[in-house]
């Protein structure tokens, strides 16, 4: 049986499993989103409040996402995975049980959902990043929209059964099934045979990885459109999230079943386009498709906010649901391809941060709007705002792709570390200074400073604290090259970090290191200060001070 090109990535076994394991704990997740909305318009039944879940259920992102992804890219991914997912049930079962218990309030039921915030927030860095692990490159993006695809499969069925336990059971049934949901995932990961990732480099420490993540997506302007993109779709688009409870009871005056159906019907409408999406993308560049999953977003938030029936108002959450998945699943996409593997899960969590950042800092904001000047002016002006940003922000393509055209020459290596500094240098915490030198024709120097300016972003993709270019003023043909790691561990994985593009840009400058020019050379950063007295176990640093610099 062949399967549509929506489905293709499903072939894979392993990805197979473990997307069915998301969608089933996708769908405790839904469950547990409806009956936390629904269950604090009882406790606390003010926009604000409700509002809150949402931001409370997003703000862990901006604590966690960055060392999460660190961690991800640092340590077994398998382990780190069911450890996030061991939390999280944890927590689920502590909200169920306090609520049958009847002893959740209003504070209670935010911090709980913190927390499952949390697991969540350690979680996804580390899942986006597991996937091309499991799925070949040719099927990368599919995979990414499978997953929008089985995330909104769940929304379309978990709010609607949500609804109908919290009609009939109360919010502690839904949330017990969102904790035993956690099962299915966890079995999946057991169950995954990973292949361990040998590496004969050091491990890279948790803050060093972190800063490096930071630098990588600094130096990478497809990240960053990537993250203006997501910032500037999100921000309205959390209007319906913060909103549609008390959009439900008070301007639909309806109740949780309709609540769920109206969520229902925006999973429907993500399904619809993902399902789509293999069509799109050979007509249309990723930019353009965001720019038109924008329109469609808007056209969903007026629909709804001019609605006091049902059908108009399930009409515009399901236009809601077309553009957000394929907004979410295009913009997620092109910031995880132009993420290198030794990077890829650091890379998604500061691009979360920016996604789930909108979210919080957008579900505060109209849940505010929403208690002064009340809700269908505000999910209008919430439509406005998407559409006005929609065109503000479409020179910020999304469809650049930077691939070596040949294999890259391999450039000047320096010296190996004197034997004496060998052994202790990967102990050593102190800055590493590298140089390059070249000598360049006057007839070249445009050409040459060009160069340059593409091989400082590489450098600080490599991980490169600072960059500086020196001309010599005695002899203008001669140039140095200079740049900093933060570490000689740093440094090692330095060469591992440059992609094949950045290889070719350093090629192109590899050509001005003549025979002439001396070999590059590496400093370690000392103290100075008196000799240090002698001792079998002293520091990379003390030695390079008493016997000069690491070359």
């Amino acid at each position: 049986m062949t399967l549509p090109p929506a489905l293709m990535p499903l072939r894979h076994a392993v990805f197979r499993s473990l997307w069915i394991a998301n969608v089933v704990t996708a769908l405790g997740t839904w469950m547990q989103n409806t009956g936390a909305g629904w269950l604090m318009t009882s406790l606390s039944p003010n926009a604000l409040s409700v509002s809150l879940i949402q931001a409370a259920t997003i703000t862990p992102v901006l604590l966690l996402a960055l060392p999460a992804g660190a961690l991800a890219d640092t340590m077994d991914r398998r382990r780190f995975l069911i450890i996030t997912q061991l939390w999280t049930m944890a927590v689920a079962v502590t909200l169920a049980a306090l609520t049958y218990a009847g002893l959740i309030d209003a504070a209670g039921l935010i911090a709980l959902t913190f927390a499952i915030g949390m697991g969540s927030a350690m979680y996804q860095p580390a899942w986006g990043a597991t996937v091309p692990e499991v799925v070949p490159r040719q099927d990368l993006v599919q995979a990414i929209a499978l997953n929008g695809i089985g995330f909104n499969l769940a929304r379309a069925l978990g709010p609607a059964l949500g609804g109908v336990l919290v009609l009939f059971g109360g919010p502690a049934l839904a949330f017990s099934l969102f904790a035993i949901s956690f099962l299915a995932s966890i079995a999946a990961l057991l169950a995954w045979r990973r292949t361990p990732q040998r590496n004969s480099l050091p491990r890279e420490r948790l803050l060093s990885a972190m800063r490096a993540g930071m630098r990588f997506t600094r130096h990478t302007p497809a990240m960053q459109a990537a993250m203006v993109r997501a910032v500037a779709f999100f921000l309205p688009s959390a209007a319906p999230w913060a909103l549609l409870p008390l959009v439900v009871r008070e301007q639909l005056g309806l109740g949780a079943g309709s609540f769920g159906m109206l969520l229902g019907m925006m999973g429907v409408g993500g399904v619809t386009s993902g399902m789509l999406l293999p069509m799109l993308r050979g007509r249309a560049g990723r930019g353009a498709t965001v720019f038109g999953a924008s329109l469609f977003s808007c056209a969903g938030m007026a629909c709804i906010a001019s609605s006091t029936h049902w059908a108009p108002a399930g009409l515009g959450m399901l236009l809601f649901g077309v553009g957000w998945v394929t907004a979410a699943s295009t913009i997620q996409a092109a910031a995880q391809l132009v993420a290198p593997p030794w990077v890829r899960a650091r890379a998604l969590a500061i691009y979360q941060l920016a996604f789930n950042g909108a979210l919080a800092f957008g579900s505060m904001l109209w849940g505010w709007l929403g208690t002064a000047l009340g809700l269908q002016a505000t999910m209008a002006g919430a439509a406005a705002v998407a559409t006005v940003l929609a065109f503000a922000v479409r020179g910020y393509g999304l469809d650049q792709s930077g691939a070596a055209t040949a294999q890259a020459p391999a450039p000047p290596v320096p010296e190996d570390p004197a034997p004496e500094l060998a052994s202790m240098l990967p102990q050593s915490r102190g800055r590493i200074l590298e140089t390059m030198r070249y000598r360049v024709a006057p007839a070249e120097r445009e050409g040459f400073l060009d160069a340059m300016q593409h091989v400082q972003h590489a450098r600080g993709r490599a991980g490169a604290l600072d960059w500086r270019l020196y001309e010599d003023v005695a002899h203008p043909e001669g140039w140095l090259e200079a740049w900093t790691m933060e570490s000689w561990t740093d440094h090692l994985h330095e060469a591992n970090r440059l992609s094949d593009w950045d290889r070719q840009l350093l090629a192109q400058v590899s050509a001005f290191h003549d025979a002439a020019a001396p070999l590059p050379c590496r400093y370690i950063a000392v103290e100075p200060g008196p000799r240090p007295p002698s001792h079998p176990q002293r520091n990379a640093a003390s030695l390079a001070t008493h016997d000069g610099p690491a070359r």
